[in-house]
Formats: C-alpha cells, sequence, structure tokens
C-alpha cells in the first residue's frame, strides 16, 4: 500500500470526463433502465476499484510497452467525450464506433486493464474486469432502450 501519482493520473484521467455530465447533461436526459441488482453492485464495485486501487498501490517497476496501447484506449475515449459535449445527444455516450457497441464502456475498461499490466498491478486488471462486467452489459441495455426510443 501507498500512494502512486501514475494511479493518481490514470484514476483522473477517466473519471475527469465522467464529471462533465453534472455540467452538460443530456439532452433529452437519458432513458431509466432497470438493471439487475447483481449488474449494478458489479458496475459500482468496479468503478469504486478502479479509481481506488491505482492510488493505494504502489506500481511495481513499469512495463512501458502498454503505455502505448493505454494511451491509444484513453485518446479514444477522450475524443468521444469531445463529440458528446458539443452535441449533448445522449445516443453519442452509447453510440456504436466501428465495431465496438458501447465503446463509451468499454474503453475505461481497456485503458484500466492496460494501466494494470503497465503498472504490474493485478488487482487493478481484476477491477477492470468486474467493472467490465456490470458497465458493459448495463450501457448496452442503456443504448437498446435509447434505440427504441428513438
Amino acid at each position: 500500500m501507498g500512494f502512486s501519482p501514475w494511479g493518481l493520473a490514470i484514476a483522473v484521467a477517466v473519471l475527469a470526463p465522467s464529471l462533465l455530465l453534472l455540467v452538460r447533461p443530456p439532452r433529452p436526459p437519458l432513458p431509466t433502465v432497470r438493471v439487475s441488482p447483481v449488474l449494478s453492485a458489479l458496475e459500482r464495485g468496479g468503478q469504486a476499484a478502479c479509481l481506488v486501487i491505482p492510488v493505494i498501490v504502489l506500481p511495481a517497476p513499469l512495463t512501458w510497452a502498454w503505455a502505448v496501447p493505454m494511451a491509444v484506449f484513453l485518446a479514444a475515449y477522450l475524443v468521444l467525450w469531445g463529440r458528446y459535449v458539443r452535441r449533448r445527444d445522449p445516443g453519442l455516450l452509447y453510440r456504436r464506433w466501428g465495431p465496438v457497441p458501447v465503446p463509451m464502456a468499454v474503453l475505461p475498461v481497456a485503458v484500466f486493464v492496460t494501466a494494470g499490466a503497465w503498472l504490474g498491478v493485478i488487482w487493478l486488471v481484476l477491477a477492470a474486469g468486474v467493472l467490465a462486467a456490470g458497465h458493459i452489459p448495463t450501457s448496452l441495455a442503456v443504448a437498446r432502450a435509447l434505440r427504441t426510443q428513438g
């Protein structure tokens, strides 16, 4: 245990864009989707773990080969957030991007998996797996609701 500035930077880089929803909420609002309590618990637990673990676990020697895919995933995630901020269209948060059905759910998971590999923190990789198990199915449900709504 300890403090990792690298981990803090990763956690903030992934979390900060989500805070834009507080000042630039989607217009119209997102549909309310009911998901199982298990999915909800996995999503929230995974989110909390992915934000806390990289900050409080000291990294092993960095494996720099993982920094490149992590940076690519993070850059793609930030580009998609930029697209959303310009239009505030709720569909942009859940729209397919190439072969990826819900990139705004998949990309942060990919960032955390590769960050775990880069930092040598297996707990972060496992936390990203928990996040994926809850966040991706929940996001797919919202995407379906948006398609039937529009």
